[in-house]
């Protein structure tokens, strides 16, 4: 089965031309490989449609007592789902049911589908200490949901439509927080979060006390750190270490790579003692873009840097493997190698709060951005212009195993002109019938992004005759890079057929820097890959 993803490719470096053998004359010419513009070069459509929030009439109070609209892309519609009151962290049961935590009602609830009416919504698990992340998590025969709680992680034995959770176990004790005496009440990154890998490893996040400092560091366990465990929760070690507030844990698909999104500090100075007169001084326009978020990939024994260390936006990386800055308040002496960091992966605009992170291979996600990850970014406060307030997405990139550029998905919860914020998105789950769902804390409110695909659609088949598994994508001009599924690598994708709609012209291509090619105009035609060995990495929507 060839799938297609919207990625980014490189630009190609020179003209490559290939003669070639008429596949099916009235249709196929014979082309050259062409350098494309960078506008050709196509990742899948951003937020760019002003679109109207649909709300049911029992869900119109504040803020949809009055109209609301977010811009998502072309194609896309969004919903109020629910209305749950500081809504976080979510997972969906295998059974398609959505769980999700209430911290500030120390509960967990449990939303079920309704047939066409409004959801139903019950308490799932009370009683607990401000939970927060939720995971679902199969050892052999059995279905654990893991749940966090501020000072301990539990989990309950899960079967298939349980509405309340059961046979619960606590298997990590003792994690600091509020109720820690040496911190005499002050936490102020207490909720935990946590992820489970392939080898039944449990990760937790223990994410710092404060804005900077060294306590931290030399805490037991240490903070501003990640820990794993056994599923069971037995053998404690710390796994790495800093990262101040490492929100979203989540492994990408089919991998041991742990991924994380982290709050970085706020109030920074400015390191640089270069005659300006501001170093050591808090520079409003320096805090406003300084230090990045963090996406990155977390691996074992690996140190990021914070309170140290805080990476660098402004070489010629960009927000990509960023360089240190020392930390002017805790490491103006350089004391602490910062070369010696673990660097950062991806940064975001400081001061976005990310939160949930989640992975969209091996879901229902719309095929055009299932090789994705997406981010909620929760907003900002110190900072002199807002930031955030949206879903930001970032394509993969297979062969890099990185994200690429990030675009917003779906923005509009600050409004520009007026800066009113009237939401806060958290954390986005997919539902079994390929939904994103996005929590919001500060509307109270789950929301539904929904897929409506264009009838006009140019389609690929796995089978002669328009059979088998199919993948659609848009008539939008760019190209469209193969991603070859679990084989992790480009080419050898076989397209038995291929449908071309009216006024669309479609070149398929063996290699993103070479060989043969193929032009269609509108029709349909079978065995396309044939006398091109059945090597396509991408196409291109002309």
């Amino acid at each position: 089965m060839v799938m297609f993803s919207l990625n980014q490719i490189p630009m190609l470096k020179r003209i490559l031309s290939a003669s070639l053998v008429s596949l099916i004359p009235s249709v196929a010419s014979l082309i050259s490989l062409e350098v494309f513009s960078p506008a050709a070069l196509a990742q899948p459509p951003a937020a760019s449609v002003e679109t109207k929030l649909k709300v049911p009439s029992i869900m119109n109070y504040a803020p949809f007592n009055i109209n609301r609209y977010l811009k998502v892309p072309p194609n896309f519609s969004i919903a109020v789902y629910a209305r749950i009151n500081k809504a976080r962290f979510m997972a969906v049961a295998p059974n398609g049911d959505l769980l999700v935590s209430q911290p500030s009602g120390n509960k967990v609830l449990i939303v079920r589908p309704n047939g066409s009416k409004d959801p139903i919504i019950s308490d799932f698990v009370t009683g607990l200490r401000k939970p927060h992340d939720i995971v679902f998590h199969k050892i052999n025969n059995t279905t654990y949901v893991y749940i966090s709680e501020t000072h301990q992680i539990n989990r309950f034995i899960y079967n298939s439509g349980d509405l309340i959770a059961k046979n619960r176990q606590i298997v990590v004790t003792g994690l600091p927080d509020s109720s820690t005496r040496e911190l005499k009440g002050a936490y102020g990154h207490e909720l935990k979060n946590i992820a489970l890998d392939a080898n039944h490893k449990l990760y937790v996040s223990i994410a710092s006390t404060c804005n900077a400092c060294k306590e931290d560091t030399i805490s037991n366990p240490v903070r501003g750190a990640v820990y794993q465990y056994n599923a069971d929760g037995s053998n404690r070690r710390l796994f790495a270490q800093g990262l101040r507030n490492a929100e979203g844990l989540a492994f990408l698909p089919n991998t041991n790579d742990l991924w994380v999104v982290v709050n970085n500090r706020d109030n920074i100075a400015y390191p640089f003692n270069d005659g300006s007169g501001n170093y050591g001084k808090i520079i409003p326009s320096y805090v406003d873009n300084h230090p990045p978020e963090e996406f990155t990939r977390v691996r074992d024994g690996g140190n990021y840097g914070w309170p140290f260390c805080n990476p660098n936006p402004d070489t010629s990386n960009g927000m990509n493997n960023m360089p240190f800055d020392r930390d002017y308040e805790f490491n103006a002496n350089g004391k602490v190698n910062c070369n010696a960091m673990d660097r950062i992966s991806k940064g975001i605009q400081a001061h976005s709060a990310p939160l949930g992170l989640t992975f969209l291979q091996n879901t229902k996600f719309p095929s055009l951005y299932s090789n994705g990850a997406v981010a909620g970014l929760h907003g900002s406060w110190n900072r002199q212009k807002k930031t955030g307030y949206k879903i930001a997405y970032f394509p993969w990139n297979n062969s890099t195993k990185t994200p690429g550029q990030e675009m917003d998905l779906v923005n509009g919860w600050l409004v520009p002109g007026t800066q009113e914020i009237w939401g806060r998105p958290v954390d986005m789950v997919v539902d079994q019938q390929g939904n994103l769902l996005i929590s919001d804390d500060y509307s109270g409110t789950i929301y539904k992004l929904s897929y409506t695909p264009s009838a006009k659609v140019v389609k690929v088949y796995r089978d002669a005759n328009f059979a088998g598994a199919s993948q659609s994508f848009p008539t939008t001009p760019g190209v469209y890079k193969a991603n070859q599924s679990d084989l992790k690598v480009v080419g050898n994708d076989a397209i038995s057929s291929l449908s071309v709609p009216s006024g669309t012209v479609v070149r398929v291509c063996q290699h993103e820097t070479g060989g043969r090619c193929r032009e269609f105009s509108a029709g349909d035609y079978k065995s396309v890959g044939a006398d091109l060995d059945n090597i396509i990495s991408f196409i291109e929507v002309k």
